[in-house]
């Protein structure tokens, strides 16, 4: 029986249709994770990291190959239940904050709840503990056009904790920031992970980072090496 928290990728694909014949990004990929154990993949670009990510997490089907969480396939079910199942499980950071630009801080850190409906009191105390964490308190009610890139970043960390995920996935979360943003928001993002006790994978270009994570992988011609 897969363990709660542990998430298995056997053998995935991703191939995409083009006009010469199908172009397989992801070929045969497989790893393992358990509770409290982190991941860097890098690769050049346009190797398939953003993809395996996307794969991983839910959002883009595998061609070929399986991925479980929990031992449940995010792929799995009606698209209903993939929503409910990563809004739950998983958390993103992505490059791009995403934030909304109408929302305050606290609102954008608030969103994972609100597609379960009212937000319970209980997690608007952890959006602003969050918050709190990642060095934001007097900014909560400011919008992401009043707020810097690394802060607005900051905020897109905190959100993706909310709901304490089983599985953070970050995508070049420190891509677009300058450096002393990018080791500030990678210091929060391996200190929150840690403490949520979840896994962690990021996938980034920057060699500080990925040291910082610990175990790193390269992704190459599709294939994941050690």
């Amino acid at each position: 029986m897969t363990e709660v928290g542990v998430l298995e990728v056997d053998a995935v694909t991703k191939s995409y249709p083009g006009p010469t014949g199908s172009l397989t990004v992801l070929d045969g990929v497989s790893l393992r994770l358990a509770p409290g154990q982190r991941l860097s993949i890098m690769g050049p670009s346009g190797s398939g990291k953003s993809t395996l990510l996307a794969v991983i997490g839910g959002l883009e089907p595998p061609s070929a190959g399986v991925v479980r969480l929990d031992g449940v396939d995010p792929h799995g079910g009606d698209a209903a239940t993939r929503a409910a199942f990563r809004n739950r499980r998983v958390g993103f950071v992505f490059q791009e904050h995403h934030l909304l630009g109408g929302c305050t801080a606290l609102d954008n850190v608030l969103l994972p709840a609100l597609a379960q409906g009212r937000v319970p009191t209980d997690l608007v105390v952890r959006g602003r503990h969050l918050l709190d964490r990642v060095g934001l308190t007097a900014r909560a009610d400011h919008r992401p056009a009043e707020l810097s890139g690394g802060e607005r970043q900051r905020v897109a960390v905190a959100r993706a904790l909310l709901l304490s995920p089983h599985l953070l996935l970050a995508d070049e979360p420190t891509g677009q920031l300058d450096a002393r943003s990018a080791a500030d928001v990678g210091s929060l993002l391996l200190e929150l992970a840690a403490e949520a006790g979840g896994m962690l994978i990021v996938a980034t270009h920057s060699e500080a980072l990925a040291a910082r994570v610990g175990s790193v992988r390269q992704l190459r011609d599709g294939r994941l090496q050690a």
